[in-house]
């Protein structure tokens, strides 16, 4: 029976300078092409986008998902394995038979997902750089400790920690802005909207698990992905403007204190927290990205072309 599956291609093709992934040590029908990927979170958005990628490089991925009908919802053909994180035996259930797990659920079920995987089995996690905000935030606590208890393991793999991940269907960050933009007559930002952010297209997050899946990782180890440059926010305001073909907005500065103020209100689309990280830089060195992972991600032009295009669809069979 042929199986068809709807993949993005700005998602599965290389992109400039970068060479093709490959399982480690495939070549043309080798066995290594038909490797099963447990991957939990499959049915959240950079999940779903990397089983479509799995599949497209003949890769199987395994979905460990909570919800049946949102993996449904996903359109993707294959058989999922439930299980709550919070539920140890039917998590062990699910990974029983794991050799490589990708975990894309928030990085505070780390040590739930290590006590119930098999002693031999590798990790890939997504974490967050959240956990470098200098202000209290339950979210990169999360994190840190789910990093922290992944390094203490002694096991395998990988912590992933991208910047603000834009592109993938169905994200909150650049649509929400752009939607936001639409019916804003001006943009008010704390600063001036003068902190750095380094935003990673969805697709580039992708590549960065794949190419973490093919290499081995001996020891507990965590990397920084994040797009190719640091911008001011401002000026990813204007970018998300000019992507979404909306006129150039006209930004200013107002205290952050009374923009905080103004976000408790409970119809506001923003909440003080998103306001008060608008204060700190979000800029990050790539070069260990580009060395380990050989990634180069796409400029930011490029991304939010490409999202606000829509995802061309191709048909693999």
């Amino acid at each position: 029976m042929v199986t068809y599956y709807h993949i993005s291609e700005s998602t599965l093709a290389p992109h400039p300078g970068a060479p093709p992934w490959r399982p480690s040590g495939a070549s043309g029908t080798n066995p290594g092409m038909t490797q099963q990927i447990h991957v939990i979170g499959a049915s959240g958005r950079s999940g779903a986008a990397l089983c479509r990628a799995l599949a497209a490089t003949g890769m199987t991925p395994i979905p460990v998902v909570r919800s049946a009908a949102k993996w449904a919802a996903t359109g993707l053909a294959f058989s999922p394995r439930l299980a709550d994180l919070t539920d140890a035996l039917a998590l062990r259930r699910a990974l029983g038979d794991a050799t490589k797990i990708v975990s894309c659920a928030h990085a505070r079920h780390a040590p739930g997902i290590l006590a119930a995987a098999p002693d031999t089995a590798c990790f890939v996690f997504l974490g967050s750089t959240r956990k470098f905000t200098r202000w209290p935030d339950a979210h990169a606590n999360g994190v840190l400790a789910g990093e922290a208890a992944f390094r203490a393991s002694g096991r395998r793999g990988i912590m992933l920690h991208p910047t603000m991940i834009y592109g993938a269907q169905g994200e909150d960050n650049v649509q929400r802005l752009a939607s936001l933009l639409r019916r804003l007559p001006v943009v008010p930002l704390p600063a001036a909207g003068r902190a750095l952010v380094q935003p990673i297209h969805q697709s580039d997050v992708t590549r960065a698990v794949i190419a973490a899946l093919a290499r081995d990782w001996p020891t507990p180890t965590t990397l920084v992905i994040a797009g190719p440059a640091p911008i001011p926010y401002a000026d990813f305001v204007r970018a998300v403007a000019f992507g979404a073909r909306l006129p150039a907005p006209r930004i200013i500065p107002v205290p952050a204190n009374l923009l905080m103020t103004a976000a408790r209100a409970p119809f506001m689309p923003i909440r003080p927290g998103e306001i008060r990280r608008l204060l700190e830089d979000k800029a990050f060195d790539i070069s260990a990205m580009r060395e380990e992972l050989g990634l180069e991600p796409i400029p930011l032009a490029q991304g939010l072309a490409e999202t606000f295009a829509g995802r061309k669809e191709a048909v693999l069979f």
